[in-house]
């Protein structure tokens, strides 16, 4: 069992992130430190930088947001989807996560932490049928930007946009998803780079519009 010491201390970045909601960022991230390793839902090397690395990484992403319907496609641990949900009360987020352990954590901290604007679907990204086309999507960790253009492309509406969390590597990614970006028409495809002026790790995302 990691001990509480190892849990990274909250970094002042955390209130510039989240402002008003931060007591509902940090009842998760003590509940995902706590209990995430033991579920399977994050690493024990994550522990020391839970905050930095993980839940302010997500929430950086928050401003690129806009009120609507979001889907978080391979949802996990809730990150970035949870996170979002905290931070943007007034979106309205679909995770979509097949896993049912995980689906099983994101309706219990759905409750626990009174997101409302959330909606937990069991399923796989290529097998989800929305009543409602989205209006945005975001994903992190899942795969290359060449395949999910393809899982993302179909989930939105006219106009869309993919919200997609990645690495260093992201302009690498989207040269290599060229075929793809042509096959989906899709429009002002760019790298954004979030929290430089924060002393937290660069958070990368790639944006690009639907027809």
């Amino acid at each position: 069992m990691t001990s509480h010491e190892e849990i990274e201390r909250e970094p002042a970045s955390a209130i510039a992130v989240f402002g008003d909601r931060i007591d509902v960022a940090r009842a998760f991230t003590a509940d995902l430190a706590a209990r995430g390793e033991e579920l399977g839902l994050i690493g024990p090397l994550e522990l020391p930088r839970i905050w930095t690395r993980h839940v302010i990484n997500c929430g950086l992403v928050a401003p690129l947001l806009r009120p609507g319907l979001v889907g978080d496609i391979g949802s996990g641990a809730g990150l970035p989807g949870l996170v979002l949900a905290i931070a943007r009360p007034d979106v309205d987020f679909v995770l979509i996560e097949p896993m049912e352990r995980r689906v099983a954590w994101l309706n219990e901290q759905k409750h626990l932490l009174g997101l409302d604007n959330v909606t937990v679907e069991r399923n796989r990204a290529e097998d989800v049928r929305l009543s409602t086309k989205l209006d945005q999507v975001t994903a992190r960790a899942v795969s290359a930007f060449s395949k999910l253009i393809p899982l993302c492309a179909p989930l939105l509406a006219p106009g869309g946009e993919m919200v997609l969390m990645k690495g260093a590597g992201a302009t690498n990614e989207i040269a290599a998803a060229e075929k793809a970006i042509r096959r989906f028409k899709l429009s002002g495809v760019e790298v954004v780079e979030l929290g430089a002026t924060l002393d937290v790790e660069i958070t990368r995302v790639i944006r690009a519009r639907v027809p």
